[in-house]
């Protein structure tokens, strides 16, 4: 099993660098206690100063303030297509940190589906994303590791097609059945007819089906796996002329897409993955329905 390397940095002025450490000894904990071995994935968590001191091959979480563009805090893909995440600083910001790392361990490219029976009575057999603290993602939900509030997640289990007596559905036991999903939280899935992409809300007084349309996509897997290989090789072209060129280089590159990500200055090209589709739909949903109680702001 290959380990994951994730690099944790604050970008707040003057937040102490004592908790971003103690945030990331808690999201370690949690990744090797708890997560890791239901979803088989290995992982470590390291706590950075600086951007451009996170080691070339880490997956960088970066905390930032003014995130005023919607959807811009989540897990996004850099121009090489590596996963990074944006997290905004709140007074929760664990608990979105927690969020963040859970879903880029298990799915890094919000491209990764389960089949399963779909919640809305007319369809039948559909592709739910692998989002896992998505259904779960309200802050009553989350427990704490190290005395740090981190998120609750849903298990494999969590697909199966009916309940079974002590199944684990999710890690603190709040999800009750499969596909089941707590208020403030949601669950989307594709379905194959229509190609049309659905969610599942829950963030006012009832559920609520939503119709979120065709996601098309800016590049085939394949081309993207392409990129991919290519960035390796300047990668380690780049390495071979001095660590930390490659580590500025990057950070450079990253400050550049996150400013593009937090001010909204470039036009959206088409999304990179259904869930960057869907984080966009759901904030034009928001925006066309003022009335409507708002999705709660990403822990994802």
């Amino acid at each position: 099993m290959l380990t994951i390397n994730l690099g944790l940095v604050s970008e707040v002025d003057d937040h102490d660098p004592s908790d971003v450490a103690r945030v990331a000894a808690a999201l370690q904990k949690q990744a090797t206690r708890d997560f890791g071995p239901i979803w088989d994935v290995s992982a470590t968590v390291d706590a950075f100063p600086r951007l451009e001191d996170v080691p070339v091959g880490y997956w960088p979480m970066i905390v930032e303030t003014d995130i005023n563009t919607p959807g811009a805090a989540g897990v996004h893909e850099d121009k090489d297509g590596q996963p990074f995440a944006l997290i905004a600083m709140s007074d929760s910001w664990s608990l979105t940190a927690s969020h963040e790392m859970l879903e880029m361990l298990a799915d890094p490219f919000g491209k990764r589906v389960i089949a399963g029976k779909s919640p809305k009575p007319e369809q039948g057999r559909v592709e739910f994303l692998v989002e896992v603290c998505d259904p779960c993602e309200a802050d009553e939900y989350a427990y704490t590791a190290n005395d740090i509030l981190v998120s609750d997640f849903y298990t494999p289990r969590f697909f199966e097609p009916h309940r079974a007596e002590g199944c684990r559905y999710s890690f603190t036991g709040a999800i009750k059945n499969p596909r089941e999903i707590l208020r403030g939280g949601y669950i989307s899935w594709h379905e194959p007819v229509s190609d049309h992409w659905w969610q599942q809300v829950w963030f006012g007084r009832s559920k609520d089906f939503r119709d979120l349309g065709v996601c098309k996509r800016k590049s085939s897997l394949v081309a993207r796996t392409d990129r991919r290989d290519q960035a390796t090789v300047e990668l380690d072209l780049t390495t071979m002329e001095g660590d930390e060129h490659a580590r500025q280089e990057r950070a450079r590159r990253l400050h550049e897409e996150i400013e593009s990500l937090k001010t909204g200055r470039e036009p959206p090209e088409p999304p990179a993955s259904p869930r960057e589709f869907i984080e966009r739909q759901m904030r034009e949903k928001d925006e066309d329905d003022p009335d409507a109680e708002p999705a709660p702001e990403e822990q994802h």
